[in-house]
């Protein structure tokens, strides 16, 4: 099988130069204008590129997507869905603590590794195949996304119309560790909990009130005990209260559960729908939040897993595959049944810490790995 694409000249540093502009460009998930700077970032490179690029207006709060379409010579054939989120975790100001910086083969920046650095080389690759004048096997299109950091509430809809119109999915989330890709994920549970409590005045009358706080540290503890083999249970976001010397009247948090299997998920969303309060003297209440299905490979993902494995060879390393934790966008199209290949992006560590980095030794191979894929699948 020809693969042209382990002739395109890729350039490590040229790809650096160009990502450096989208990392410093801080685009945290719930700051929707700086969001949309990034997403005019992104437009602006696809349209100059020569793909027709629309923006789909945001809501819910949340910033913009971008949608882009390249020119191709049978437009109207099921085509090839590249799919990344441009919002990070990393508040406005991190560069302060984590500023665009190369220390050998470690590229450090918010967003770098997940997921700026995976959407960056298939911009580079889409650029090299069309400077190269290679045909894409099907016609291209590019989605970038507002919020999938926070499960994707304001866009599920929009990703699952848009891979339905598609022959396949390529996600270019960070690889794993050893560079392999993704084949499934988790399915994926979010909870909001909210204990009330009494207020009191916390110097004269502390015996009279009922701390909406204590009661829910005493459910984290018992949130979290219920972890086991088949599902896990994290709280990670809380806060209560308003004076310090006023008893809390009110405490929320967020809490996640993850597991492999779907019907594991969904014991774990009646488990925390049950909970209750610790005492009468307090009240309890637990809302469903957004919800990754899960995602397991069938025949069509691991013949396009196969596909991958052979272009890697021939460019000159190798990938495993595996189903993943941590959920991502692949989780919708690949649970409708469209074929989805996730992983694809950037070796690193460090996502969503201020040790965030990608390995530069991985930009060309995995530029020529998505640049092998848009040629063949």
């Amino acid at each position: 099988m020809p693969d042209p694409a382990l002739d395109l000249p890729f350039d490590a540093d040229a790809m650096l130069a160009g990502l450096k502009p989208w990392v410093e460009c801080e685009s945290p998930t719930f700051d929707a204008a700086a969001v949309n700077r990034m997403m005019r970032l992104a437009a602006r490179e696809l349209a100059l590129m020569g793909a027709r690029v629309e923006t789909i207006p945001g809501r819910m709060g949340f910033g913009d997507c971008v949608r882009a379409s390249f020119p191709h010579p049978n437009p109207t054939a099921p085509g090839i869905l590249v799919m990344g989120h441009l919002d990070t975790v990393h508040p406005l100001g991190t560069l302060t603590h984590l500023p665009w910086k190369r220390e050998g083969n470690r590229q450090y920046g918010p967003g770098v590794y997940d997921m700026k650095g995976g959407n960056y080389i298939c911009i580079e690759a889409i650029r090299q195949l069309l400077k190269a004048g290679l045909a894409t096997s099907r016609p291209v299109t590019v989605l970038f996304t507002c919020d999938e950091e926070i499960g994707s509430p304001s866009t599920r809809d929009l990703i699952e119309a848009e891979a339905a119109r598609h022959a396949v999915v390529l996600v270019p989330e960070p690889a794993r560790p050893d560079g392999g890709v993704v084949t499934g994920r988790y399915a994926i549970a979010r909870f909001n909990l909210r204990a009330t409590g009494k207020p009191s005045h916390a110097g004269a009358r502390l015996a009279d009130g009922r701390s909406a706080i204590r009661e829910m540290c005493r459910q984290v503890v018992a949130i979290e005990a219920l972890t086991n083999d088949d599902v896990t249970y994290s709280v990670g976001v809380i806060g209560g209260g308003q004076w310090v010397n006023c008893v809390a009247t009110h405490c929320d948090a967020e809490s996640l559960s993850m597991a492999k299997r779907q019907a594991d998920l969904d014991a774990a969303v009646e488990t925390m729908l049950s909970l209750r309060p610790t005492g009468n003297d307090v009240q309890l209440s637990v809302t469903r939040g957004v919800t990754r299905p899960v995602w397991e490979p069938d025949a069509k993902v691991m013949a396009l897993y196969d596909t991958a494995r052979g272009i890697a060879r021939r460019i000159g390393f190798d990938i495993n595959h595996q189903s993943a934790g941590g959920g991502s966008d692949g989780n919708f199209t690949g649970a409708m049944g469209i074929t989805t290949l996730d992983g694809l992006g950037v070796q690193g560590a460090g996502g969503h810490t201020l040790e965030e980095h990608l390995l530069v030794d991985s930009l060309i191979p995995r530029a020529k790995l998505m640049a092998g894929l848009l040629q063949v699948v």
